[in-house]
C-alpha cells in the first residue's frame, strides 16, 4: 500500500538530514495518513479511504461527497 492521501494527493517528500557539520544525507518526510471508514448515505454503504490530516480537514470543510468528486476529477481516486 503506497502512502498517498486519496483526497489531497499528498505523498512522501524527500529532503536532507543536516548534521552539525552541515553534512547532508537523504531522508523522507512521511505523510500523516489515517485509514478511515466513511459512510455514504446516498449509496447506503461504507467506504475505506487512506486520508491525511489535511484531507480530513478538507472533508470536514467541503463535505464527503464534494471532496470525493474533487479527488476523482484530479485523478487521486478512481473507483468510489
Amino acid at each position: 500500500m503506497s502512502r498517498v492521501c486519496q483526497i489531497t494527493g499528498k505523498k512522501v517528500m524527500v529532503g536532507n538530514n543536516v548534521s552539525h557539520s552541515k553534512r547532508r544525507t537523504k531522508r523522507k518526510f512521511q505523510v500523516n495518513l489515517f485509514h478511515k471508514r466513511f459512510y455514504l448515505p446516498e449509496d447506503d454503504r461504507w467506504i475505506n479511504l487512506n486520508v491525511s490530516a489535511a484531507g480530513l480537514r478538507v472533508i470536514n470543510k467541503k463535505g464527503l461527497n464534494a471532496a470525493l468528486k474533487d479527488a476523482k476529477a484530479k485523478g487521486y481516486i478512481d473507483n468510489i
